[in-house]
């Protein structure tokens, strides 16, 4: 994941037991997916409605658990909001109008009550401990909704939420390779005719908008008119909507985001500089959906000592390298697939052959194509590519990549020159790798994102394990792409910290990205925006590998002799969703980390406690 939503490069920035993946695939996994995402939400409202009658009836506790499990999640993938992130993309297959009415997010906070209800009358204390950590990660989903609903409510106060509602599911739908049946053109269809009405939503619910986050969705929509003029231009042969309809759609979205943008135009004199959410929200958010063991001012003592490390060992590797060239950019872009193909296959064939990681014969592969010029038009609003889903899974990863130019950002550019430093994090073993593996979960609840920190830990943690693996040895240079990608991950508990807390503004954390890491002050004034949308999102990079290598190192020591890293690594595979205090339950059987994380929560002075 990088953060999109700001037209600058700076957006870049951005009872299970032990099972191993051997095992958990050996059958069909088109067997694993009996729970799967049902649109309606048919016969949820009636069972929130007997869940005391369910309760007395003598249902076991781990039939009632995955009950509200699957009615949540049906109930999530209608309502849960878009965001610019691909990690936590939900399939969504229906084509229903989203509602972001004061009414619509008044019913949301009632269904979220109504879950909090049935769970706390499930008890839970005599389950195994697999199911036991799938309660407490039913708490951690329904405190993600607080955090979205009331205690950092975007759709309140940030106009970039509504680009996100409007215009990202857009880029969504297309970003899954067309050409496009009757089904998916529909879907793309309704997704632009629903823009409209969440604008009217937008100016009805923005109440105080902070000046930077004006600023941002302005610039967002410098040229929306022109951006979806190619979509409808480019995408519309490959659907089966007439060009007509096509078109009037396109234009009228056009005309309500023009509108938006003159509205907030006229707010912008008036929108106050401060935007933090504050100590007591982003505490909330780090123990009581992210479930992490940890203080602010820990986590800043492990981001300033893992840069320190960062930075060290970046300026080694720079010395030993004194004599060697820079690396060369390939020449275009049919040479950036071809080298992505290659790369992808060598490191699974590495995985393989130093017995590191499990990868199923029928995952499939995680590849670079050409970017249309339809998708690219909406660049600014996510991330261009498409990790598959649930029901996908025969299908490709795929990741769209520009042109090899000086003008790519730090991500980008070290792509151009080798593809692996990405290719570890966004494919194989990373992000698209990890989400195929935890769709394949036998345990339903253990398929759906919760928070960033395992998911984004687990894609920066593969980084360094493949290079202290022996990766690159073939390139010296490629290892200062790393070194270079652990600093930027390891400032950022920083940034975000201080961004939260209001302690840095936009310049100061600008100021501070540029300095710590020589991103150039455009870039890092677009980064530090883009996070100070989503407090919370870039820490979990460090926090979460910080947290696996502890769990690591712990399980080495617990099982001595009887210890296998593939066998560790397969089970965090698997879990992959999951937060890392509760996988320590699970495994290790210890729940010092996940008593950590009560005992902060149960002392933390919440206004806004469950």
């Amino acid at each position: 994941m990088k953060s999109a939503l700001t037209r600058k490069s700076g957006a870049a920035l951005i009872a299970l037991g032990l099972v191993g993946i051997g095992a958990l695939c050996a059958a069909s996994y088109d067997s694993a997916f009996a729970f799967t995402v049902n649109s309606s939400n048919s016969g949820i409202e009636e069972r929130h409605a007997n869940h005391s009658q369910a309760e007395e009836s003598g249902r076991p506790a781990l039939d009632l658990l995955q009950e509200i499990g699957r009615d949540f999640w049906d109930w999530r993938a209608k309502y849960a909001p878009f965001t610019g992130d691909d990690v936590p993309r939900i399939e969504r297959q229906d084509t229903n109008k989203r509602d972001w009415s004061a009414a619509a997010i008044e019913a949301r906070r009632r269904s979220l009550k109504q879950f909090e209800v049935r769970l706390q009358s499930v008890n839970s204390a005599n389950l195994p401990i697999a199911a036991q950590v799938d309660y407490k990660l039913l708490g951690s989903a329904f405190a993600r909704v607080h955090w979205e609903l009331d205690i950092n409510p975007r759709w309140s106060r940030d106009p970039n939420f509504y680009l996100e509602q409007s215009v990202t599911p857009v880029l969504e739908a297309i970003a899954v390779p067309g050409p496009y049946d009757r089904s998916r053109s529909v879907e793309i269809l309704s997704r632009i005719d629903n823009i409209p009405s969440i604008m009217v939503s937008a100016e009805e619910n923005l109440s105080t908008t902070p000046a930077p986050f004006v600023k941002a969705a302005i610039e967002a929509l410098a040229d929306i008119r022109q951006e979806l003029d190619a979509v409808a231009a480019g995408l519309q042969p490959q659907t089966t909507i007439n060009a007509k309809e096509f078109n009037e759609a396109s234009a009228r979205a056009a005309g309500s985001l023009e509108q938006y943008r003159a509205w907030l135009q006229q707010r912008l004199p008036n929108s106050p500089a401060q935007f933090a959410v504050g100590r007591e929200a982003i505490t909330y958010f780090v123990h009581q959906v992210a479930l992490l063991p940890h203080t602010l001012e820990e986590l800043l003592t492990i981001g300033r000592q893992e840069a320190a490390r960062a930075q060290a060992f970046e300026i080694f590797e720079e010395n030993r390298n004194l004599s060697l060239p820079q690396l060369r950019r390939v020449p275009n872009t049919n040479a950036m697939m071809q080298r992505g193909k290659d790369a992808e296959r060598e490191i699974r064939t590495f995985l393989r052959r130093r017995q590191i990681l499990t990868v199923p014969a029928w995952v499939r592969h995680y590849v670079f194509r050409d970017t249309p010029q339809y998708l690219s038009a909406l660049s600014a609003f996510g991330e261009l590519d498409d990790l598959t889903s649930a029901t996908r899974l025969q299908e490709d990863g795929v990741r769209y990549v520009s042109p090899p130019s000086s003008n790519l950002d730090l991500f980008w550019d070290a792509t151009a020159k080798d593809p692996r430093p990405i290719i570890l994090h966004e494919g194989v073993p990373g992000h698209y790798l990890q989400l195929v593996l935890s769709w394949a979960n036998p345990d339903p609840l253990r398929r759906h994102f919760y928070d960033s920190s395992p998911n984004e830990g687990l894609g920066f943690y593969c980084e360094e394990m493949m290079l202290q693996s022996g990766l690159f040895q073939d390139s010296r240079r490629a290892r200062e792409i790393i070194y270079r990608f652990m600093l930027l991950r390891a400032v950022g508990i920083e940034l975000d910290i201080k961004l939260a807390l209001g302690e840095f503004s936009i310049d100061d954390g600008a100021r501070f990205l540029d300095a710590s890491v020589g991103v150039g002050h455009e870039m890092a004034e677009a980064g530090t925006t883009a996070f100070a949308l989503t407090p919370g999102v870039l820490l979990s990079y460090q926090t979460g590998k910080s947290d696996i290598t502890r769990f690591l190192t712990d399980a080495r020591l617990q099982q001595g002799n009887r210890f296998s890293l593939r066998a560790f690594h397969d089970f965090l595979w698997a879990n992959g969703n999951v937060p890392i205090a509760l996988l320590r339950w699970q495994y290790l059987g210890s729940k010092s980390d996940i008593d950590r994380v009560s005992e902060l929560s149960n002392s933390a002075k919440y206004r806004f406690k469950n």
